[in-house]
């Protein structure tokens, strides 16, 4: 029979962990202090939570907003690209539980999701397959609209509808081609931008990217 100080010890181990929502992991987490809104980022094929375009967003959109950030690690290890669409239900997973961890630990209300590249496909089918879904916006970056489903950023983006920020660097012609082809989502709850002499990866156009990002989500703050 357990004595007193082991029953004792085991219940202040085990006992705390139950029913919590823990970080995914390998996330990177920056705490929007009394803000009762996130966003949740997902990067490109192969890359991880503080790779180019998501590490400048998220840390400038917990600074200018204040809004909690949550980077996550997305499924990696394929060399080629159309491989990954294997790994979408694995990266609806991580996705679900960077929202019960925003919501149930850090108390968040209204959770933006924000994909680029391979993300941006991984994000954009989650929402497209989860009607039910409890996502309050949706930043599409240098999403493409090759491949079979769940891949096309297009045949994803017929299935959405909430409000939708579609941004690429036109330098991309990839990119361009892919957005030019979505135009006929265009609404008042679908817009596009287009950010000026930027790559892929908007390098060198950093700062117009994150404030392009920030004026949309300023906007749709109740």
């Amino acid at each position: 029979m357990l004595n007193k100080i082991t029953f004792l010890i085991i219940y202040l181990v085990v006992f705390p962990t139950i029913g919590k929502a823990d970080k995914p992991t390998d996330s990177v987490y920056l705490e929007g202090h009394k803000s009762n809104t996130a966003l949740i980022l997902a990067h490109g094929k192969g890359k991880h939570p503080t790779w180019l375009v998501v590490d400048p967003l998220r840390k400038a959109i917990n600074e200018k907003l204040n809004y909690h950030t949550l980077s996550l690690q997305m499924p990696i290890g394929h060399d080629f690209w159309e491989d990954y669409a294997e790994d979408f239900p694995k990266a609806y997973t991580i996705i679900e539980e960077g929202i019960r961890f925003l919501r149930e630990e850090k108390g968040v209300k209204s959770v933006y999701l924000m994909g680029h590249s391979m993300g941006s496909r991984m994000v954009s089918a989650y929402i497209a397959k989860h009607p039910n879904h409890t996502i309050s916006g949706l930043i599409i970056a240098g999403c493409r609209n090759n491949g079979a489903h769940p891949l096309s950023c297009d045949d994803n983006m017929r299935n959405i509808k909430i409000p939708v920020l579609d941004i690429w660097g036109n330098a991309s012609g990839k990119d361009y081609d892919a957005a030019a082809d979505r135009t006929h989502l265009m609404s008042d709850q679908y817009q596009q931008v287009s950010i000026s002499g930027g790559d892929h990866r908007f390098r060198n156009h950093e700062d117009e990217f994150v404030s392009a990002v920030a004026s949309w989500l300023r906007k749709q703050a109740p």
